[in-house]
């Protein structure tokens, strides 16, 4: 590339102010051009005639191998191919428009202790318990729950001198073995010999018993920890700390107050039936049809689509998990509440649970494994059901598809080596924020403080899209990362590749990382929102026209 379109590409990825959006290395690697088939060996018949014109007549091959057919102008400039080649493994670059604003941090990050190289095991937290503390703290966690920090540290010193105990008794008793055996040779009584083998095993045994009862108050206590904090997670309480970081389509948001809510664009349509959905599920379940429908499964295909054409592989998971996987990824033991559990069903012995998200299910495939560090980065790409009983959220969001039990959800998730986990990171959120972009849809991305940022996360951007109808933004994405936290939960390793200056290298914990892209019910209530006209009809955006056989407008 010339350096004059070098500088170009610089700019269009920058507003005016130098600030950068998010974006990715245009050095990264895409599928190569040989594995692009033509869409017509892939696409349904009825795709080449929703974008008007069939594959006879549509002129060269060219044409027909451009992805504009499929994910039209907004994915020809991302460079989404179709079909995808997933065997290439590295990350396509999102190209994103120009933020309508980026925000300069007009406070420090944080006043705590870095934690940069701390890891949450019983090994090590004596040497940073100070550390830890300041991160629990930071996270508003209860004096309980610092104080639980040393509590470990000091179960962990009673294991070591137990250990030590015990590994002494085990070697009085080998020698006394020896001597009783040498002893009978010569004919020497052995009773007083053999009551001290007896007694110093008596004595290892217990020391082993009390070990392990040690090691489960411990471990039950260290589960109970949140992860600690990246460096660029603000200090802060609440939501009302969170730093906006970037807004893109500010000026195109519609506002005032003539703008219908979802359910009102929705019902109009013919398309949602609340009173149907209370019958058959009670509250906070929502029953679709028709167009409204139709709408929500092409958001869904579309976002599948674009993930896999940019690397992702398609996984189709099972909804129930155990209660082992809930722990690795962090739902558990604290988020039980919030849980629909199956009471006639286990799974190896565990109680079952409807999944929270698919992050569980694709994080967990690898759980106990130890990878090779030519398997990685792992990116995978899910559409499932999400089941949430919302416990701490009675009275809120009462109205609409915003906070449901049930609700579908497109979920990203990366398992990757440490020195690629904020390049990955960064890359995952460009990914979801293209597909806001491609729906035309007005949003920010606002980087949670540490009051606000999950429990197994070191750091998270939300993605909140501007609802016309509430006047007010709304989360439709939340991309974290974790760290090796889930990683050490689910005892999931990976073994580099041999080098000149480490020919063993041993086993590493990998880094895990998950994101919606997106949560199809909100994306679903911002397009409705958004693209609606003033006589109750709704524009369909034109990247989801040939999932949708063309149709422009819903409900003319």
């Amino acid at each position: 590339m010339s350096s004059a379109k070098s500088g170009a590409a610089a700019a269009a990825s920058t507003t005016t102010t130098g600030w950068p959006c998010a974006k990715r290395s245009n050095s990264a690697s895409r599928t190569s051009r040989g594995a692009r088939r033509r869409l017509s060996e892939l696409r349904p018949p009825w795709l080449a005639r929703s974008v008007g014109t069939s594959a006879a007549a549509s002129g060269s091959s060219a044409a027909r191998m451009n992805p504009t057919r499929i994910f039209g102008a907004f994915g020809a400039a991302q460079g989404w191919i179709w079909p995808p080649n997933t065997r290439e493994r590295m990350p396509a670059s999102p190209k994103l428009a120009t933020c309508s604003r980026v925000h300069p941090r007009l406070r420090p990050l944080s006043a705590r202790p870095s934690a940069a190289g701390v890891a949450l095991e019983l090994r090590s937290l004596k040497d940073n318990a100070d550390v830890v503390k300041a991160h629990v703290a930071a996270r508003g966690g209860s004096d309980d729950a610092i104080e639980s920090v040393d509590a470990i540290v000091e179960l962990n010193t009673k294991r070591a001198s137990l250990q030590k105990d015990r590994d002494a008794a085990l070697a009085t008793r080998k020698k006394l073995s020896g001597t009783i055996g040498k002893a009978i040779k010569n004919g020497e009584d052995v009773d007083a010999l053999k009551a001290q083998v007896a007694e110093a095993g008596a004595t290892a045994d217990a020391a082993s018993e009390q070990m392990d009862s040690i090691e489960t108050e411990a471990l039950t206590l260290l589960e109970a920890l949140p992860n600690v904090l990246s460096d660029v997670t603000p200090d802060g309480r609440d939501e009302s700390d969170n730093v906006v970081l970037r807004e893109w389509g500010t000026d195109q948001r519609k506002v005032g107050d003539d703008y219908q809510w979802h359910d009102e664009l929705a019902e109009g349509l013919s398309g949602y039936d609340p009173e149907a959905a209370s019958r058959v599920a009670g509250a906070r379940f929502a029953v679709l049809k028709g167009g409204v429908a139709r709408l929500e499964r092409a958001l869904a295909n579309f976002f599948l689509d674009a993930h896999a054409a940019n690397g992702y592989e398609e996984v189709s998971s099972p909804l129930l998990v155990s209660r082992s996987a809930l722990r690795g990824t962090g739902q558990l033991p604290k988020f039980e509440d919030d849980l629909f559990r199956v009471a006639n069903h286990g799974v190896r012995g565990e109680d079952a649970f409807l999944i929270p998200t698919s992050e569980v299910p694709l994080t967990n495939f690898w759980r106990g494994e130890t990878l090779q560090e030519k398997d990685l980065p792992i990116r995978m790409v899910a559409h499932t059901p999400c089941f949430r009983a919302e416990a701490g959220s009675y009275g809120r969001d009462t109205r609409g598809l915003i906070r449901q039990h049930q609700f579908g959800k497109v979920e990203l998730v990366k398992i990757v080596a440490p020195e690629h986990a904020d390049a990955e990171a960064d890359a995952l959120l460009g990914d979801a924020e293209a597909l806001l972009q491609a729906l035309e849809l007005p949003y920010r991305a606002v980087q949670l403080c540490a009051g606000d940022v999950g429990f197994s996360a070191q750091r998270c951007v939300d993605l909140e899209v501007w609802l016309p109808g509430q006047q007010e933004y709304r989360e439709v994405s939340s991309c974290s990362l974790m760290g090796d936290f889930q990683a050490r939960r689910m005892n999931l390793r990976y073994k580099p590749a041999p080098s000149p200056e480490d020919k063993k290298p041993r086993p590493r914990f990998p880094c895990t990382m998950n994101g919606s892209g997106l949560a199809v019910g909100r994306a679903l209530v911002a397009v409705l929102e958004n693209h609606q006209n003033a006589d109750g009809s709704v524009n369909v955006p034109s990247v989801l026209r040939p999932y949708l056989q063309g149709l422009e407008v819903l409900g003319k």
